[in-house]
């Protein structure tokens, strides 16, 4: 199964995507990174202005190691920003750590698509994770409840990314306002802290749809969406 051409041939759209949207970002980012923001903060000081501005005293703001990437906890209202970003003084650095800002404040405000996010992190990770094996065995044991199992783990996987992408694109979306809102950027500012959101998005995107595509590969593999079962 890992070397059906099939597979690769389902998955070619969320490939080429991924290709595009990796792409896009680094150059986006790189060319935000040679901008300074009019207010000269650097990420921490920017995330901490938005904090402080919505009195979110209660989320601190910590350097992430490299593996993590930049991201908010809500369990543990921690705020994670990779050194770039962190110590950054750049439109690039500001963007994004207005963008894990958003998250706290998406967590603040009881935003329903985080929360059920965070419902569904567990079976979603349990899902990616053995999913695949539990797949597999039922297709080489041609055990129909094993391959039913392994679609449904899969599935809950599926609709993590579905919710994860109305998350993502409204913290885009409150990062551009916060920027603003805080006087940390000027509007005209915003164009290639924008470009470099939208690049962002561009990954959340083509992973759901890798997602969605291994799914449907899934059920036609398997028989369960018309296709032949070996």
């Amino acid at each position: 199964m890992f070397f059906d051409p099939l597979y690769f041939l389902f998955l070619a759209p969320a490939l080429l995507l991924a290709a595009w949207a990796s792409y896009r970002v680094k150059s986006t980012m790189a060319a935000a990174s040679e901008m300074v923001p009019s207010s000269r903060l650097s990420g921490a000081e920017a995330a901490q202005r938005i904090l402080a501005a919505h009195r979110l005293d209660n989320v601190r703001i910590e350097q992430a190691n490299g593996f993590l990437g930049d991201h908010y906890d809500p369990r543990a209202k921690v705020l994670r920003l990779t050194p770039p970003v962190y110590s950054g003084r750049s439109l690039a650095a500001v963007g994004v750590a207005a963008h894990e800002a958003g998250h706290a404040l998406q967590d603040a405000h009881g935003y329903a698509p985080l929360k059920l996010r965070a419902g569904l992190l567990p079976m979603a990770s349990f899902g990616g994770n053995f999913s695949m094996m539990i797949f597999i065995a039922g297709m080489f044991l041609s055990l129909k409840p094993l391959i039913i199992a392994g679609v449904a783990l899969f599935s809950c996987m599926v609709l993590f990314q579905l919710i994860n992408l109305p998350v993502e694109f409204n913290a885009s979306s409150r990062a551009r306002e916060l920027l603003v809102e805080s006087g940390i950027v000027g509007r005209t500012e915003l164009a290639p802290i924008g470009q470099v959101l939208n690049a962002a998005a561009l990954t959340y995107v083509a992973a759901t749809m890798s997602a969605i595509l291994t799914l449907v590969y899934l059920l036609f593999r398997s028989g369960l969406l018309g296709g032949n079962r070996r």
